[in-house]
């Protein structure tokens, strides 16, 4: 997820959907999931992200008592795992009960960022900051747009919040890109500068969705996947050009889901997991991997739990593939799977 630098690539509009290679040349299908500690407390609709050392995890529903709108309890701790002691550290709660949240890692701080207050649907803008050395949260400048399933991405220092939904339909024809109908997904796309506690407002998604996710490469952010009213498995493949401020279009997804975890790891994007509630409503295994130099997917070996609403972290060669639901909807797990792709992975 944390890249410098800038370099020229070409597209080529051609799907590979096989088994492709790891970094090292060994074919990808050689490659073998691993199981890790569980995470302390079984979620769904969480999110992850990494300093580089460990891989911290917040939010999403937990197994409980069910509200008289039938919506479970969520998680108000957040979890840190060190994959050396291969063991979960309790960090304490976190200023607000949320899911579908943004979770990423700045200099030091975890920026938490938008989701849906506590077990409602109703969109945050809500900017909490934890700085790891203190175990202190404070809070950001709210972000104009509160909205949940946002894709979270960052670069130069900066964090790029697109996409996701905003509180009702009847507003959302005042934000960018609304979809049709009756969905309240837009393409909004709002940039926060901690240096400067300030939000800029840049060329936003052509396509609203929600329940995408996105990763950065060489300037470009790559936002995948999603779902847009009833239309619940897109493979879309949207490609944000940071300097020029311009969108453009990539190869499609292998496989179209939503509900995903996407991570940059060596200069290509990660896609885990997903769900689907089209018949049949299911969830997904599926791993797969961009490698913006060539153009080209390549399949890596299925997760050994499929699940939506999961976290993914990167740290070295090895990524982490926290909780999620095994089922479409509220179901929940204490998943933690691991894949070494080879790889700096920052």
């Amino acid at each position: 997820m944390f890249v410098t630098g800038f370099r020229f690539f070409v597209l080529v509009s051609v799907l590979i959907p096989l088994v492709g290679f790891a970094a090292d040349g060994e074919p990808a299908s050689s490659l073998e999931w691993e199981t890790g500690a569980p995470v302390p407390e079984a979620r769904t609709e969480g999110t992850a992200t990494t300093d580089g050392r460990h891989v911290y995890f917040v939010g999403g529903f937990i197994d409980g008592e069910r509200d008289e709108r039938g919506r479970p309890p969520v998680g108000k701790n957040m979890y840190a795992y060190d994959p050396e002691a291969d063991a979960w550290k309790d960090l304490g709660e976190i200023p607000r009960g949320v899911h579908h949240t943004g979770l990423v890692y700045l200099d030091g701080r975890l920026y938490m960022i938008g989701g849906y207050r506590e077990n409602t649907f109703d969109p945050t803008d809500a900017v909490s900051i934890y700085d790891i050395e203190s175990g202190q949260w404070s809070e950001g400048a709210p972000m104009p747009t509160p909205r949940g399933s946002i894709a979270i991405a960052v670069h130069d220092g900066r964090i790029h919040t697109i996409g996701g939904t905003v509180p009702d339909a009847e507003h959302a024809h005042e934000h960018d890109n609304p979809a049709a109908g009756d969905d309240n997904s837009v393409g909004t796309h709002e940039v926060y500068d901690p240096a400067t506690d300030t939000w800029t407002r840049r060329a936003p998604m052509p396509t609203a969705r929600n329940h995408h996710g996105a990763a950065v490469v060489d300037g470009r952010i790559h936002v995948l996947a999603g779902r847009v009213g009833r239309e619940f498995e897109m493979t879309l493949h949207e490609i944000y050009d940071i300097e020029e401020d311009t969108w453009d279009t990539g190869p499609d997804l292998p496989t179209g889901r939503s509900g995903v975890a996407v991570v940059e790891g060596d200069g290509r994007v990660f896609v885990f997991g997903g769900e689907t509630f089209s018949d049949p409503a299911r969830t997904f295994d599926d791993a797969e991997v961009f490698d913006p130099a060539t153009g080209q997917w390549e399949i890596l070996p299925a997760m050994p739990t499929p699940r939506h609403g999961l976290g993914a972290a990167i740290i070295g060669d090895t990524v982490y593939v926290v909780s999620g639901g095994p089922q479409p909807g509220y179901a929940y797990s204490t998943a933690n799977e691991f894949l070494t792709i080879g790889g700096s992975g920052q």
